[in-house]
C-alpha cells in the first residue's frame, strides 16, 4: 500500500451512497481532506430504498441537516414501524415498532413481565406497551424537541440524492460528471486514478466504490471476493411501481408475504412506492409483475423496473485504499429497511478511524472487523422473518422453514425459545425490542421466563401493566392525526 497521507479522497458513483458518503466527508473533514465524486448521468441508480430506521436522525443531527427542509425536499413522511401481514402462517398480522415496549428492570427484559402477566390471564398484546405501535395503528404521530417517540421516515430516495448533492456542493465536495471507462493502478495494486470516457484523469489517495451492484473498484479492479448468501435469503428480484395515493398516508410500512416472497408498500406525501421482492426460482419476473399490479391501490404512475440482485458480501469491504460502500459492499434486501443506514454507518465508520497520515493495515482490519460482524447481524434478523415461519403452503415457504441458518441465528431462536432472552450485541442496530417483537409475531413462544416477576402480587402485577397501557392509550389520544401532522410540518410543494 501506498503509506502516504491522505489528501484527497474520489467517490465513484453517486446515488444515495455516493452521496451520503459525500455529504460526511465534506461536513466533517472537508477543511482537511478535498472530496470528488464521479457520476454519470447514464447510469441509472437502484432507488428504491424509501424506509429508513431511526439512526438515520443521529446521522443527520451528525452533519447538521434540518428535518422540515429535508422532509420538504423529499416529500417524506414518518415511519413507526413495519406491519408484516402472512409471515407466520397466511392470516397472521404483526407490527414491528420503534422505540421501547414497556419498563425492563435491571435483572429482566420486559418481555419476562409480559409473559408472568399472561400466565396470570392477563391478554394484552406484547405491542400494546409500544407507543410507536399504537400511535402507527391509530394513524396518529407528534414529535417535538423534548418528544420520547422514535420514528423514522418514508422518503423518496432519488430526491434524497440531489438533497445531498446541493448539501455537499455547498460544503466545497466537487461533482465530476463522466462514465468511469478505465482504473488505473500503482504497481503495487493500489488504486491510483478514474479514467473517464472524455479523457479526464481523476487521481485521488483514498478511493470509495459506490458504483452499486457492478463494484467496479472493489470487484472488477480489486478482485475482492463475494461471499453468497443466498441459501439462507433466498429471494433475488424485486420489481418496483408508483403509484398515486388513494389515502392519508400511514407512518408504517406494510410488508405482506406471498407464495414466493413479499411486496412492499410505502405512502409518501404525494405517491406511493410499491415492490415485489421474490425469488426467482417459484416466480417469474412477468408473474411478479402481475401480481404487482393486481395488488396495489390507486393510479400506476411509472413503468414497473425489475431490479436483480444476489445477497452476500464482499470478503472484506475495505481493500488497499479502496472502501466498499452500499450495494458494492453487499446486500442483504430491502427487508427492514437497512440499506440507507449501512451507508450512514460505514462512511461514520470511516471518519472515526480516517488515515490522514497513512493507511496502515491495521486500521482495515478494524473497520473489516467492525463491518462484517454488523452486516452479519444484519443478515440473521432478516433471515429470522424467513425461517421462524409455519406456513407450508408454497415450495418457497417450506424451503425457507426448513433450510439450515447460521448458527449465530439458531443460537438466538434457541435461547428465546427455552428461556425468552434477547439481546443486542456490539457492532448490532437491532435493539433486543426489535428481536423479541418479530420472534413473538412469528410465533416463537418461550418455554419459560425469568421468576423475579413472581415476587410481585397479583394486584401489584395487573395495576403495573394497565397503568403502562393506559398511560400510552393516553399519550396517543392527545397526537393528531399523522397526515394532519405532516402538513403542518413539513407539506412539500410541487
Amino acid at each position: 500500500m501506498q503509506n502516504n497521507a491522505v489528501k484527497k479522497v474520489v467517490i465513484a458513483g453517486g446515488g444515495t451512497a455516493g452521496w451520503v458518503a459525500a455529504a460526511a466527508l465534506s461536513k466533517k473533514l472537508g477543511e482537511l481532506v478535498d472530496v470528488v465524486l464521479v457520476e454519470s448521468e447514464q447510469i441509472g441508480t437502484v432507488g428504491v430504498g424509501e424506509a429508513t430506521i431511526p439512526p438515520m436522525r443521529v446521522f443527520h443531527s451528525l452533519i447538521g441537516v434540518d428535518e422540515q427542509e429535508f422532509m420538504r425536499a423529499t416529500e417524506a413522511v414518518f415511519k413507526l414501524g413495519i406491519s408484516f401481514k402472512n409471515w407466520g402462517q397466511v392470516g397472521d398480522e404483526y407490527f414491528h415498532p420503534f422505540g421501547t415496549t414497556g419498563q425492563s428492570s435491571f435483572l429482566a427484559d420486559f418481555q419476562h413481565f409480559w409473559l408472568y402477566g399472561k400466565s396470570k390471564g392477563i391478554d394484552a398484546g406484547f405491542g400494546e406497551y409500544n407507543l410507536e405501535a399504537q400511535a402507527a395503528l391509530a394513524n396518529k404521530f407528534a414529535t417535538s424537541k423534548n418528544g420520547r417517540i422514535n420514528f423514522a421516515y418514508h422518503l423518496d430516495a432519488t430526491r434524497y440524492a440531489q438533497y445531498l448533492r446541493q448539501f455537499s456542493e455547498k460544503l466545497g465536495a466537487k461533482r465530476i460528471e463522466g462514465k468511469i471507462q478505465n482504473v488505473q493502478q500503482h504497481e503495487n495494486g493500489d488504486i491510483k486514478a478514474l479514467e473517464l470516457e472524455s479523457g479526464e484523469v481523476v487521481e485521488g489517495d483514498l478511493f470509495i466504490d459506490c458504483t452499486g451492484f457492478t463494484g467496479l473498484l472493489i470487484d472488477k479492479t480489486l478482485n475482492v471476493p463475494f461471499e453468497d448468501w443466498s441459501h439462507w435469503l433466498p429471494c433475488n428480484s424485486a420489481i418496483a411501481v408508483q403509484t398515486e395515493s388513494v389515502e392519508p398516508a400511514k407512518p408504517y410500512v406494510t410488508c405482506t408475504a406471498h407464495q414466493a416472497g413479499w411486496q412492499w408498500h410505502i405512502p409518501l406525501q404525494h405517491r406511493v412506492g410499491n415492490g415485489n421482492v421474490f425469488c426467482s426460482e417459484f416466480m417469474s419476473d412477468e408473474q411478479a409483475k402481475q401480481h404487482l399490479l393486481d395488488n396495489v391501490q390507486g393510479k400506476v404512475l411509472t413503468e414497473p423496473r425489475v431490479i436483480k440482485y444476489k445477497t452476500g458480501r464482499r470478503k472484506v469491504f475495505w481493500s488497499r485504499n479502496c472502501v466498499a460502500l452500499g450495494l458494492s459492499s453487499g446486500f442483504v434486501e430491502p427487508l427492514e429497511s437497512t440499506s440507507i443506514y449501512l451507508f450512514m454507518i460505514g462512511v461514520t465508520r470511516l471518519m472515526k478511524i480516517f488515515p490522514f497520515h497513512g493507511i496502515t493495515q491495521t486500521a482495515i482490519d478494524e473497520y473489516n472487523r467492525q463491518a462484517i460482524a454488523e452486516l452479519e447481524n444484519v443478515r440473521d434478523f432478516i433471515v429470522l422473518h424467513y425461517h421462524a415461519t409455519e406456513r407450508e403452503d408454497s415450495e418457497f415457504w417450506r424451503y425457507c422453514k426448513n433450510m439450515d441458518v447460521p448458527d449465530s441465528l439458531t443460537h438466538r431462536i434457541e435461547l428465546f425459545r427455552e428461556n425468552g432472552l434477547a439481546f443486542q450485541g456490539d457492532q448490532e442496530m437491532f435493539r433486543l425490542e426489535s428481536w423479541t417483537h418479530v420472534m413473538l409475531g412469528q410465533g416463537i413462544t418461550p418455554k419459560r421466563y425469568h421468576s423475579i416477576f413472581s415476587t410481585m402480587s397479583d394486584e401489584e402485577l395487573v395495576g403495573h401493566l394497565s397503568n403502562t397501557r393506559n398511560t400510552i392509550a393516553e399519550a396517543v389520544s392527545k397526537m393528531p392525526n399523522h397526515q394532519e401532522f405532516v402538513n403542518h410540518y413539513c407539506k412539500a410543494t410541487r
